[in-house]
């Protein structure tokens, strides 16, 4: 048996029971925290000294997609319904070969771990078995807790993207998850649905029960085209044909575009949202869906979305989506002639849908999303010995304002230690670092892009 105690930390739980202490020590035997608190001790355990640090729970991203890692750098003056559909689904993603999807994926998750996300929901275009394969291949060997989840493929946008009528196909998926997800610990299944607003209704409909039928959580780009607001189109139906089959497995991606009553139904229904902010302002998807389920009851998860134009680092989420839905709350107060004189949500509401909302909105929150005793160790250590992070008067703020990637030393998943003093372990950073190079600049040469 593996036993690690994580000791002398300021611990931030976000388990609201147990709350923020400081001096406190996190007893892991393998892979899950057996208990919170001061004083602890176990024989023979590894110690790792948390002074100076604050110890808090993984990051978990809701929505991104990995295999565009090796293609940073190029949509960052992008729209989504302009170049981003012309240029992404409708060119390079069908390009991929399965070792592309491999290398994307395996920096994605390289990224997302070295600045802090545990897990993440890996939103995938697999052209093929292979494709799908490698991919899970990617989360495997990068050794983050992922829901690898199953998107239409790649390889034509018209088909696949434009009230399209071909369904998933449920037979490779069966495949895929049957071979090497099923039993694999870190890694679940997910379905990428389009929705109504890119399929017909029939197709809709079809995949979402295929998702139910498999177990898996349904993740529905929803509500992030302009023709999907009524604002615009007086005909739209907002969540139309699956209006009905709304339940806690289903996550929708963006929602900029839904009324509140779209929102309200959603959060009754237990449906959660990923909101991804920053990805949201500069492509024009709409205003980010935050407030809505803020007011609906619900609290929204956070994602990166596309790392072809931003940084797959949550803390930028958590900072971008906080913000902005203060400036909308303090504009409405000020239209009213009216003085500002409290902010609306705060710095732990956006940590929360950075770690256990998260957890919530992926279908783990009795296993990730804080440090609760019975939860898998999922653990980040932050230095706040540091010139920019200290001193820390308030753990919280300090995690959410002050501190960036190279601020986090110490990363576990399932109580494995993957980054230690501030640089990954696993040696593949270093061997595969040419080939994820090689692979981003032959599917950008390939694409024919002029990016001058």
């Amino acid at each position: 048996m593996s036993v690690t105690l994580i000791q002398n930390g300021t611990l931030v739980t976000m388990d609201p029971d147990l709350g923020e202490m400081g001096g406190a020590d996190v007893l892991i035997e393998d892979g899950k925290i057996v208990d919170v608190g001061r004083n602890l001790s176990a024989p023979n355990a590894e110690v790792i000294d948390a002074s100076d640090h604050i110890v808090l729970p993984g990051f978990v991203d809701s929505h991104i997609h990995l295999a565009q890692t090796q293609v940073r750098g190029i949509a960052g003056d992008w729209s989504l319904m302009g170049e981003y559909f012309e240029h992404m689904l409708g060119n390079i993603t069908g390009l991929y070969q399965p070792e592309d999807m491999y290398l994307g994926g395996l920096f994605g998750g390289f990224e997302k771990l070295y600045t802090g996300t545990t897990t993440v929901l890996d939103w995938s275009y697999p052209n093929s078995v292979e494709h799908a394969e490698r991919a899970v291949d990617a989360l495997q060997d990068a050794g983050v807790r992922a829901v690898y989840t199953w998107g239409p493929p790649g390889d034509d946008a018209a088909k696949w993207w434009y009230e399209s009528d071909v369904g998933l196909p449920a037979d490779q998926i069966r495949e895929v998850h049957d071979s090497m997800i099923r039993d694999d610990d870190l890694l679940s299944l997910g379905l990428g649905l389009r929705g109504p607003d890119f399929c017909v209704d029939e197709t809709a409909r079809s995949d979402l029960e295929l998702a139910r039928e498999m177990g898996a959580l349904a993740s529905i780009h929803m509500g992030a085209a302009q023709w999907t607001s009524s604002e615009y189109n007086p005909e739209y139906q907002g969540f139309g044909a699956i209006s009905d089959m709304l339940d806690a497995d289903v996550n929708v991606a963006h929602g900029n575009h839904f009324t509140q009553a779209d929102v309200q139904h959603a959060v009754d229904e237990g449906v959660s949202f990923s909101a991804t902010p920053e990805v949201e302002m500069q492509m024009g998807h709409g205003i980010p869906v935050t407030g809505k389920v803020l007011e609906a009851g619900g609290q929204p998860a956070w994602g990166v979305d596309v790392c072809s134009n931003i940084s797959g680092d949550m803390g930028s989420q958590m900072r971008i989506g906080l913000q902005v839905q203060r400036m909308f709350d303090n504009q409405k107060i000020l239209e009213e002639s009216e003085e500002v004189t409290e902010v609306s949500i705060t710095a732990r509401d956006t940590l929360e849908m950075a770690t256990i909302e998260g957890a919530r909105a992926l279908g783990m929150a009795d296993e990730i999303g804080s440090l609760t005793p019975g939860k898998r160790a999922d653990v980040v250590l932050l230095r706040t010995d540091d010139f920019m992070t200290a001193p820390s008067h308030s753990p919280i703020q300090t995690v959410v304002f002050q501190s960036y990637p190279s601020h986090i030393d110490t990363v576990l998943v399932d109580g494995e230690v993957v980054k230690r003093d501030g640089e990954l372990l696993n040696p593949a950073v270093e061997e595969e670092f040419d080939r994820f190079v090689q692979s981003g600049h032959r599917l950008i040469d390939e694409a024919g892009l002029d990016l001058t």
